[in-house]
């Protein structure tokens, strides 16, 4: 072979080399920045999301922690990439205020079927005939979880800013109940672990969460708590919260879907496909919180659960990456 024809071989094996390199890591110089709210249980679903774009070649910085608010705005501005968490329907009004859909690129649904709304210990709703949020216009029930004397049930409400605050303080107005239930708020799992720790000590509780969260593992609904229904449904949305059963919780059923600069998106199809075909299980999020809740906090750990369950979920993550290679053709 002369000497031409050896450049000439090498320089296209050279070439289809970089092609393939080029097609398995489509986002090879590209800069992401990731953002979450100061949750420490939204971590793992952040993380999981991260560690598929490192393997799509992108330069993922590390997670930074934002109120959502700020969060919708810095993602709205370019200031940041993405973020996990968008709680939809719940944080409708905050998306739509910075942007909505001319500003994000918000397709699929990462994870589907989080519930949230009122509890109180199974013990007292049996014993009372507590089933529902109206029955609390009634003293001697809002007394049975008066916790300062004041005679007024006291609720294991909504961290300030969520989304779950303005529900619960448009209900409180909406059902009348300002008289008879004082929404208590605070930093929500200090705020949860008091009242965890009252139940323990066999005293009756009341409270607001959601799933997935490790509360529903401790205070385990149809065994040591029930879900309260509301009289009707009424939130900010405007919008039916009946369920196909036909019970009625107050909140819609909501789904985490990820959010991402729209600009950003469309200038990066891999990543764009990959927030849209990843789905995660609901019941995998609150299993890994619940070792959040157990002590296993640390970035470290929580890296460790994330690999942990891409190594455990090989084939679906793969298919995700197969995804999104083949939308950068």
């Amino acid at each position: 072979m002369t000497l031409r024809k050896t450049l000439t071989a090498t320089a296209l094996a050279s070439g289809v080399a970089f092609a393939a390199q080029a097609a398995d890591m489509p986002g090879e110089g590209v800069t992401v920045q990731a953002i979450q709210s100061p949750i420490a249980e939204e971590t793992f679903q952040t993380m999981l999301v991260n560690e598929a774009l490192r393997d799509l070649g992108y330069d993922v910085q590390d997670i930074q922690e934002v109120d959502y608010s700020a969060g919708y705005t810095s993602v709205a501005n370019g200031d940041a990439t993405y973020m996990a968490v968008n709680w939809y329907p719940l944080h409708n009004t905050m998306y739509k205020n910075a942007g909505g859909d001319d500003t994000f690129f918000r397709q699929g649904h990462y994870i589907t079927g989080a519930a949230q709304g009122y509890l109180i210990d199974k013990k007292t709703a049996e014993e009372h005939g507590i089933d529902n949020l109206e029955d609390f216009k009634k003293p001697e029930v809002a007394k049975l979880f008066d916790t300062d004397g004041d005679g007024k049930a006291d609720l294991t409400g909504c961290q300030a800013g969520w989304g779950c605050e303005g529900v619960i303080e448009h209900q409180l107005d909406a059902f009348e109940l300002r008289d008879s239930i004082t929404h208590k708020q605070g930093q929500y799992a200090a705020i949860i672990s008091d009242t965890i720790t009252r139940y323990e000590n066999g005293e009756s509780i009341f409270y607001y969460t959601w799933t997935p969260y490790w509360v529903s593992g401790i205070l385990v609904p149809g065994k040591d708590v029930v879900w309260l229904e509301v009289p009707y449904s009424a939130n900010p949305n405007g919008t039916d919260t009946e369920l196909p059963n036909g019970k009625n919780y107050g909140f819609e059923i909501n789904s985490e879907r990820i959010v991402a600069n729209k600009e950003w998106a469309e200038e990066n199809p891999a990543a764009a496909k990959l927030f849209e075909v990843m789905e995660l299980s609901v019941n995998d999020v609150s299993a890994q919180n619940m070792k959040i809740r157990e002590g296993e906090d640390s970035q470290e750990e929580i890296m460790a659960h994330t690999k942990a369950w891409i190594q455990n979920h090989q084939d679906t993550y793969n298919g995700w990456l197969e995804a999104a290679r083949a939308a950068a053709e």
